[in-house]
């Protein structure tokens, strides 16, 4: 598969993800264990879409670091989900995972102030941010979780399905801008 499409159906496939891990996340009459499922599912489809946006990019650069910086922190979220470990543990790593996916997208949005690319640069900028964002908000909602335990789970879940839809609306920002960025490096390529 060409890279540049690669990146293309990578960034996707994550936001993808996004979208299903905040209706996941969303308060709602869903059934729990739909809800685990969505959340689940989503993550491995954000990792697995940083992964494939890491694997279209040809050299080192933070754009390549925040995709894979993304990528560990969805797969420290989906450890935090599956394995069964003391509830405080469990939920320390997913708080690690939103932090790692947090600091991923900020280290992306950089990249592109240097990116030589015109198209699409605003969106990546906007987007990545909106994400770093989302992710602050849900690691925020689980460290509130773990320090303040007695209180009702659903008072915290406004901050952290909140956060899932502001990560979710920068995935879908970031979509667009890279789909701008490598249709203007495909057509470049054409005219040379």
């Amino acid at each position: 598969m060409d890279k540049r499409l690669k990146e293309i159906y990578g960034a996707l496939t994550s936001t993808l993800g996004t979208i299903e891990s905040a209706i996941g996340s969303t308060p709602s009459k869903l059934h729990d264990d739909v809800k685990y499922f969505l959340n689940v599912k989503g993550n491995v489809l954000q990792a697995v879409g940083n992964a494939l946006e890491v694997d279209g990019q040809a050299s080192t650069s933070l754009e390549k670091i925040g995709n894979q910086i993304q990528s560990i922190g969805n797969l420290t979220v989906i450890a935090g989900l599956l394995v069964h470990l003391e509830n405080q543990a469990a939920q320390k790593l997913v708080i690690i995972g939103n932090m790692l996916q947090a600091i991923g997208s900020i280290i992306e949005s950089f990249d592109e102030f240097q990116d030589t690319t015109e198209n699409g640069r605003l969106y990546n900028i906007i987007g990545g941010l909106l994400q770093g964002i989302g992710n602050s908000m849900q690691a925020l909602d689980g460290a509130y979780q773990l320090h303040i335990p007695n209180r009702p789970k659903q008072d915290f879940n406004t901050i952290g399905a909140l956060g899932s839809w502001i990560q979710a609306i920068g995935s879908e920002i970031s979509l667009i801008g890279q789909i701008k960025e490598e249709s203007q490096e495909i057509n470049e390529n054409r005219v040379e």
